[in-house]
């Protein structure tokens, strides 16, 4: 290969990169990072049994505040997508696959670990649900949301003896999932971000007057799936490292 093909090769790949919207890959990143931090606090709780809280306080708030960003985000970036069949499609594979995997890791182990309706499985339902909220207004639109909010609180209050609507909220008492975003508040975030995706970035620009696509945080930003697949094998591998080196 000569090096007028890598000068090509390097000028589209740096072209591509100018063309994301910078702050939208910044705050993805940002979310996937506090994502991290939660997983690990969830880790050391659930599976390895020491006594950290997930449920309050600062740690609950970075779990919860890495769910809104990534929901927020990606309704927005159905504004900016160029196909979110294909992106949906794949989100809800790798979802599928991380149930399949958590199931059999809760079979061997006996932990309740399975993931049924986890973030990935509720973004990739959301992505596919875009094409009938971008028809509306976005008034009606925000209603909807807010709608579908406040129902949330309602439908966390029923306790069926069943889990068959379990996608929209709706669970029994014995109902586990480690992984949990149902319909029912979180497509009411979701559409909140399509309002801000239709309102903000019409012009599918950055707002942006440099590029800050050069740093890590976007790096992280424009991987999210992919380090969302391996963040968690590393996570345990990393831990039983160090219990490793602690114990000798």
């Amino acid at each position: 290969m000569d090096m007028k093909t890598c000068e090509k090769i390097d000028n589209v790949g740096t072209k591509a990169q100018n063309k994301r919207i910078g702050e939208l890959d910044f705050l993805r990143g940002i979310a996937l990072l506090l994502m991290i931090y939660f997983h690990v606090i969830f880790d050391l709780s659930e599976i390895y049994g020491y006594d950290v809280d997930y449920t309050s306080g600062f740690n609950y708030f970075t779990g919860k505040a890495a769910g809104i960003l990534f929901i927020l985000i990606s309704g927005i970036s159905c504004n900016l997508s160029r196909s979110n069949w294909k992106r949906a499609l794949k989100i809800l594979a790798v979802a599928m696959g991380i149930t399949v995997v958590t199931h059999i890791y809760s079979y061997v182990y006996n932990v309740e670990m399975g993931i049924k309706f986890g973030i990935l499985h509720f973004l990739g339902l959301s992505i596919l649900m875009y094409p009938v909220f971008k028809r509306l207004n976005n008034v009606l639109l925000t209603i909807i949301g807010t709608v579908i909010i406040i129902l949330g609180e309602y439908v966390k209050k029923l306790k069926p003896g069943f889990d068959y609507f379990f996608i929209f909220g709706i669970i029994s008492e014995r109902f586990v999932s480690s992984d949990y975003y149902p319909l029912v508040p979180w497509l009411g975030v979701f559409i909140y971000g399509v309002v801000l995706g239709k309102l903000l970035y019409k012009d599918k620009k950055s707002y942006l007057k440099y590029n800050i696509n050069g740093n890590i945080i976007n790096w992280l930003g424009r991987n999210t799936l992919l380090i969302y697949i391996i963040h968690q094998p590393l996570i345990l591998a990393v831990i039983e490292l160090i219990k490793l080196f602690a114990n000798n």
